[in-house]
């Protein structure tokens, strides 16, 4: 099992199998609107901007479980992050990313790398590094800034 066994719906409400992103390196990120690391948002992009050419995915998904941070719908989600942040990357619709509504996904990523709460995901905008086989790199926490990430996505690249 690894990441291309998965499929989520992306913000406009389509059907996306993560295998479509076979070969690819993934970054996979719980994002929020109303954060304090929102503007990590242009960092990702920047990152995607960089490395897309090269193999980069960036897969957002938004989240509400923390604080209320991402109320809104995913048109308006969408809309914001595009507006505000310049957000051309895959945006999916809003999940769960712990507890028992916790997508598929997120429970296959939280087992394959442990963070400082175990397999809880401690914020918004913890990332996941994924490699070009579907298999779970690295894990990293909310505040790590995604400019920070360059060294390791060029290793997986």
């Amino acid at each position: 099992m690894n990441v291309y066994d998965f499929q989520a719906e992306t913000i406009k409400g389509e059907k996306k199998r993560l295998a479509d992103y076979k070969g690819y390196v993934l970054l996979i990120v719980n994002t929020a609107s109303k954060c304090g690391f929102t503007p990590q948002l242009e960092g990702l992009q920047g990152l995607y901007e960089q490395y897309h050419d090269k193999g980069l995915e960036i897969l957002g998904f938004p989240c509400n479980q923390f604080a209320s941070q991402d109320p809104g719908s995913n048109d308006e989600i969408q809309s914001f992050c595009q507006l505000n942040y310049g957000v051309t990357f895959p945006m999916f619709a809003k999940i769960d990313v712990k507890g028992k509504q916790a997508h598929p996904l997120y429970n296959y990523l939280t087992n394959e790398a442990k963070g400082m709460m175990g397999k809880q995901i401690k914020w918004n905008f913890t990332k996941f590094l994924v490699g070009r086989d579907g298999e779970v790199l690295q894990r990293f926490a909310p505040q790590t800034k995604p400019e920070s990430l360059a060294e390791e996505i060029e290793k997986a690249l």
